[in-house]
């Protein structure tokens, strides 16, 4: 019995803590475009391609020391 004493007074202020970061995150526009996110997945940019073609080629380079890497091990057995 004495629990609830001590548990409803922490739930009241966990709960009023919860409401404030929830009207904070409304106040400081967390919430002002939600049709962005949802639309970026389907229509690519342009800059991006340029980006995919860059990581295209530093994953070339990775895949070749992987591949040497490879060789050295089949190398100790």
């Amino acid at each position: 019995m004495d629990a609830i004493y001590l548990l409803i007074p922490l739930t009241l202020v966990l709960l009023a803590v919860a409401i404030g970061i929830f009207f904070w995150a409304v106040n400081s526009d967390q919430y002002s475009d939600l049709d962005k996110e949802a639309s970026r997945i389907l229509f690519e940019e342009k800059g991006l391609e340029e980006k995919v073609e860059e990581s295209g080629d530093e994953n070339s380079s990775s895949d070749q020391s992987t591949e040497k890497g490879d060789k050295h091990i089949e190398d100790k057995s």
